[in-house]
């Protein structure tokens, strides 16, 4: 698709915090896919790499929460076990 000045019109994503991280790494196995047959402009290859980019990012943030979420219930449920009197 071209806009009237010939430009290619690039491609709008949806937005990240829309994203689960099921759909957020599907997509960004997609970019890879995409990017690595090289058929697009330095333009278009450009806007695909920052959205790979954000994708990462927006993945690697989940991994840490949800890392986070484990390791707080283990340290609960540890310090209920310490709490437990065996007498």
């Amino acid at each position: 698709m071209t806009t009237p000045a010939n430009k290619p019109t690039l491609t709008v994503f949806t937005p990240l915090e829309e994203l689960s991280y099921e759909q957020a790494r599907a997509e960004l196995v997609e970019i890879v896919r995409i990017l690595e047959l090289g058929q697009m402009s330095l333009d278009e290859s450009l806007h695909y790499w920052e959205r790979g980019e954000e994708l990462a990012k927006h993945c690697e943030n989940y991994l840490a929460g949800a890392t986070t979420r484990i390791e707080t219930v283990l340290k609960t449920q540890d310090n209920s076990n310490d709490e437990v009197s065996l007498d």
